[in-house]
């Protein structure tokens, strides 16, 4: 994605575009799959760890990016395609590697729609399928 691209991005999501949260959606639309805090501090030396947790609470708040469980406790991030600001247009299934670590977005899978019991509210769902990726199998 071009930085027209990133801003405009941002701003269709009520995310003020500062220089900050610029380079962390840069990043993230580079990336083509979900990353964690550590991979995002590790790409990005311009910003510490501090300011890019900030860049992706925003994000979330707005409906910019998924935040992935992925089963390791830790949590990934993914830019979000949908263009609703109060829900997830775009969820999709995520495969994590066991073995490299690594998460992968199937986004032709979507999520199953499950019909919880009356009396409940979902709030997120996250659907991961845990294996090992075609690299790892070699």
């Amino acid at each position: 994605m071009e930085t027209n691209d990133i801003v405009a991005l941002l701003e269709e999501h009520n995310v003020r575009p500062t220089a900050n949260r610029i380079i962390v959606a840069g990043a993230l639309a580079k990336a083509g799959m979900p990353m964690s805090l550590a991979e995002l501090e590790t790409e990005i030396d311009s910003i510490d760890k501090s300011n890019i947790f900030r860049a992706l609470v925003s994000f979330k708040d707005n409906h910019l990016v998924h935040a992935i469980e992925d089963g390791s406790n830790g949590v990934r991030y993914e830019l979000c395609k949908s263009h609703d600001h109060y829900h997830d247009e775009d969820l999709h299934v995520h495969f994590h590697c066991e073995i490299c670590g690594k998460t992968f977005c199937f986004e032709d899978i979507p999520v199953p729609k499950v019909d919880v019991p009356e009396g409940y509210q979902p709030i997120s769902t996250n659907y991961i399928i845990k294996g090992i990726c075609p690299s790892c199998q070699r």
